[in-house]
């Protein structure tokens, strides 16, 4: 059974695996946080915000600032599916945001009819 976690990522309840939603890559233990498994791409943050002022000449440019903030984009390794974005000071490491239950999950979704209605779901989206 394949479940939808987020927009883009799911979980196999079977092999207790993150998969990519769009190209079904495999990226590793549903037990474990999902972004140890994609790229991260460490961003500075006046690449995205550009400044509205000089910061040459002025100390608060309405833009973050690189020495306290960072965006780390998170991708799928195989497809280059962006799946996830995260605003942190710098040298922080990713945050564990999504932590599944993963025994509750397969013995809630393990009834044939939650099944069924899954599958409709799934073939509605594609």
């Amino acid at each position: 059974m394949k479940v939808l976690a987020t927009e883009y990522l799911r979980v196999d309840l079977q092999k207790e695996m993150w998969e990519c939603d769009r190209c079904d890559h495999v990226l590793g233990s549903a037990r474990e946080n999902y972004k140890r498994f994609l790229l991260i791409y460490d961003r500075n943050p006046r690449e995205v915000h550009h400044p509205l002022l000089d910061p040459e000449r002025y100390r608060f440019c309405f833009s973050p600032d690189p020495e306290v903030c960072v965006i780390y984009e998170f991708y799928c390794p195989n497809c280059g599916l962006m799946m996830d974005v995260e605003y942190t000071v710098p040298g922080h490491a990713p945050l564990h945001d999504l932590e599944l239950d993963i025994d509750s999950l397969k013995e809630k979704w393990s009834g044939s009819d939650l099944q069924a209605n899954s599958a409709t779901t799934a073939a509605f989206r594609s």
